[in-house]
């Protein structure tokens, strides 16, 4: 068995390193998913064998407690920063005059959160933040959820004993998605993707870790035996090890050449699918760094040149204030329209109260906007020269702006608070629009405009009323007519068919994202049995913490919560983890892929029907993939892919047939689609 499971290791090793560091995968999803599974039962079977570097340790585990505090071998120094060419050009001639005419790599400076891994025999041992450069926090339990950093490395010429440094970044797609489950559970996001990857390293669950999608990229190697005399060298061969290096370092023998790579970054940085925010210039030969030496901060053979953040000067007019499904007060800044980074800005974010005191921002002032690594502008200084004489300082509200209720900021939290859940407009209307989400409930035809002037008419008050709703009330209604009305009436019947987890993450229930429904759907199985539930075995389910605990008893103890579920339960809302009647495993050990829309599902629909049946989605279509599931406008590649490797091409109607759904009665094989008009027509 112990040869089986090095075998297991060793593929999956290799599997990572084509997948997250060569982009370039050579099995499918599936094929990888089933050697893990039998990886974690032979391990589990076999715990002598347990081994911390096995891949199948990377999924995350459970609580970690607090993070020791670990000595840096060799101390963690910062770089000092230029954001001059002329600064930079003296750093240049300082070095030639200490130690001659040298050759300098050239490096993106990338925008995260700098860590040192140690490797002993090829092994990833430790992990350690940068802390104050001499001690810091050891994150090895969450470095190693990280699959573009090596647990074990490829080759065998590589020093017994070294580290290498690096940064921990979040590529814009998962802090994207990541800011979004934010703001679904009524959680503050993130300001930028540095903030992300800095909060997500120091959670104590690295199974959180694990799902939040971090990257790096390494940048340096210390060690007393290192194989090669320079830099540039020595990171060429850390790539052949396994090792995420940048392809866009360059190795420049003259200030003009430096230069040039800075202006080739500056352009290429807003293509990159993660934020840098400079270039980092060093010397390359070892003997020369250690001649040059250090600071007692900063290495003296190194520099970074940091990119400065576009911003614009303008007036700040009014400031309006903003009301959030979860009662959270946003300020907002209305400026006078300005040019910044290539778009037009009339408002920027202005955060809270204790940003707008910080920076004692009045109104009328002239201020300083920014977009360097935000979502959306936001106010960095004032301009004090030009404030009116008569300014006098801002006044935050005290009162909510939608209903009059007083504000209420709880312990911990930066945002102020409207408590008035049940009879505040905009927190009634957003707690709307979450439900009716296609994440959520999915019913379709309810645009934000329609569920405003829904609840203007007074047809809608809660959640619960929309399923008092009828095609007579709806048709009247500008933009809609009889045919809209009949389809939203359908579509909000149909989603009395949502299962536990996501009509659990549809009542809105702040901290509760899509995750953490799951989980606790899985934990308790019905929304009964939460009900019922005490605060510590809430804090038994899976990744729920107090705050979330203390969320969830506070909303079911809430008498008009329990009125509006008993209704949604009257309506047939499903609020029990129990399967469908009529699920089955008739589609286990199956492999689909979706392509094209469809007349009685969205795709997100069919995918979960695959899985409550037992089957499993595919991104993309392989010798591994069963069938493809084609509805109108499927993409061509996909259907000449299917058709070249004769995976069988199926309808929804077919496809509902083999789940017992369906009306149609056989097959409908690739022949029977060429010779089908009506089938044909789909692709």
């Amino acid at each position: 068995m112990l040869q089986r499971i090095l075998e297991l290791r060793k593929a999956l090793n290799d599997h990572n390193y084509r997948y997250y560091v060569l982009n370039d995968p050579a099995i499918s999803d599936y094929d990888y998913d089933r050697m893990m599974r039998e990886l974690q039962d032979l391990e589990a079977a076999y715990p002598q064998y347990d081994d911390p570097n096995s891949p199948s340790h990377r999924v995350g585990s459970d609580l970690s407690g607090e993070f020791a505090t670990v000595a840096h071998r060799y101390p963690m120094l910062s770089l000092s920063n230029t954001y001059s060419l002329e600064e930079l050009h003296e750093f240049c001639d300082r070095v030639t005059r200490e130690v001659g005419p040298t050759e300098y790599v050239c490096e993106l400076k990338f925008d995260g959160t700098a860590i040192s891994v140690t490797y002993e025999n090829g092994r990833l041992v430790r992990a350690v933040t940068r802390g104050d450069g001499s001690t810091g926090d050891d994150v090895t339990a969450n470095v190693r959820t990280i699959r573009s950093i090596p647990l074990e490395l490829r080759g065998n010429d590589y020093p017994s004993f070294f580290e290498i440094r690096g940064e921990i970044l979040m590529p814009r797609a998962s802090f994207n998605r990541l800011n979004a489950e934010r703001e679904e559970a009524g959680e503050s996001p993130f300001a930028n993707p540095r903030n992300a990857a800095a909060g997500t390293l120091k959670q104590q669950s690295s199974a959180v870790v694990a799902r939040r999608g971090l990257d790096n990229f390494m940048y340096y190697l210390v060690g007393d035996e290192l194989p090669y005399t320079s830099h540039w060298e020595s990171l060429r061969k850390a790539k052949e090890w396994g090792f995420k290096i940048s392809e866009h370092m360059k190795l420049c023998r003259s200030i003009d050449a430096i230069d040039d790579y800075i202006r080739m970054v500056d352009k290429l940085r807003e293509t990159l699918p993660y934020d840098t925010d400079g270039v980092v210039i060093k010397v390359n030969d070892y003997v020369l760094q250690r001649k040059l030496g250090y600071t007692a901060k900063s290495p003296r053979w190194a520099v970074a040149y940091k990119f400065k953040a576009e911003q614009a000067l303008t007036r700040l007019n009014s400031v309006d204030f903003q009301v959030g499904r979860t009662g959270a007060i946003t300020p907002v800044a209305n400026l006078d329209p300005v040019q910044l980074a290539g778009t037009t800005v009339k408002r920027a974010s202005l955060h809270n109260a204790e940003q707008i005191a910080l920076l004692d921002i009045r109104l009328h002032d002239m201020v300083y906007v920014e977009k360097g690594g935000e979502i959306i502008p936001k106010i960095v200084g004032v301009e004090l020269s030009r404030r009116p004489a008569d300014s006098v300082p801002f006044e935050y509200i005290t009162h909510c702006p939608e209903c009059g209720t007083l504000l209420v900021k709880y312990e911990g939290e930066a945002k102020h608070y409207c408590p008035n859940q049940s009879h505040c407009p905009p927190q009634i209307l957003g707690r709307i629009i979450h439900f009716i989400a296609r994440r959520a409930m999915d019913i379709e035809g309810l645009g934000e405009e329609t569920v405003a002037l829904l609840y203007q008419q007074g047809l809608i008050r809660d959640i619960a009323d929309l399923y008092d709703l009828t095609a007579v009330q709806l048709a009247p209604l500008p933009r809609l007519g009889d045919k809209s009305a009949e389809n939203i009436v359908k579509s909000i019947r149909r989603s009395t068919e949502i299962p536990f987890p996501r009509v659990l993450f549809a009542l809105g229930i702040r901290f509760v994202g899509e995750t953490t429904a799951k989980n606790l759907a899985v934990h308790f199985g019905s929304l009964d049995a939460m009900m019922a539930a005490s605060r510590e075995e809430l804090l038994a389910a899976d990744e729920v913490g107090e705050k979330i605990a203390d969320s969830i008893v506070q909303y079911l103890a809430d008498e008009e919560n329990q009125r509006i579920v008993a209704r949604l339960r009257e309506a047939g809302v499903q609020f029990s983890g129990r399967k469908r009647e009529g699920l089955s495993e008739s589609l286990e050990g199956k492999t689909f892929v979706i392509s094209g829309t469809f007349a009685r599902h969205s795709r997100d629909q069919l995918k979960e029907l695959i899985e409550l049946h037992g089957g499993k989605n595919l991104a993309a279509v392989s010798s591994n993939t069963d069938f493809l599931l084609a509805g109108a406008n499927m993409g061509p590649a996909k259907l000449a892919k299917a058709q070249k490797l004769g995976v069988e091409i199926i309808d929804e109607e077919r496809f509902l047939t083999m789940i017992g759904e369906g009306n149609a009665s056989r097959p409908t094989s690739v022949a029977e689609q060429e010779n089908n008009p009506v089938q044909g027509s789909l692709f």
